[in-house]
């Protein structure tokens, strides 16, 4: 699907928004230590960010893998981003799957909670990578 410029901008900007909104849930879910909906929802925030990422760049994906395959060829191997920063994308996606379906393993907050100041900090620098 081709996009005009300002149809573009305006995909960007909602997937951006919705990344924002999301990242917002991420106190009350903490505090309730609702940790795989946490994971969840960092996940989603990241991976709405990266699709704005993409959607900017003009880069199509169309699978929550194709998002993480393109960040990493686009932006991790080029060095935009770091390998730790696509590691965590990476980790992410793995316990979102890990905690929507399997019944035996839960997250926990040893898990979890180390990832959400790194995972705001990656959304910050997709934004600022937009911004440029």
């Amino acid at each position: 699907m081709s996009l005009t410029d300002d149809e573009r901008r305006i995909m960007v900007d909602l997937e951006i928004e919705r990344a924002e909104k999301i990242t917002e849930q991420f106190d009350t879910l903490r505090k309730q230590q609702y940790w795989d909906t946490l994971v969840n929802r960092m996940y989603y925030a990241v991976f709405h960010a990266v699709s704005a990422l993409m959607i900017h760049s003009a880069i199509s994906i169309h699978t929550h893998r194709g998002a993480l395959n393109a960040f990493n060829k686009e932006f991790v191997r080029t060095g935009v981003f770091t390998e730790e920063e696509g590691h965590l994308f990476s980790k992410l996606e793995g316990m979102r799957e890990r905690g929507d379906y399997n019944c035996f393993i839960d997250t926990t907050e040893d898990e979890i909670v180390p990832l959400i100041e790194p995972l705001k900090a990656l959304i910050e620098k997709i934004k600022s990578k937009i911004a440029e």
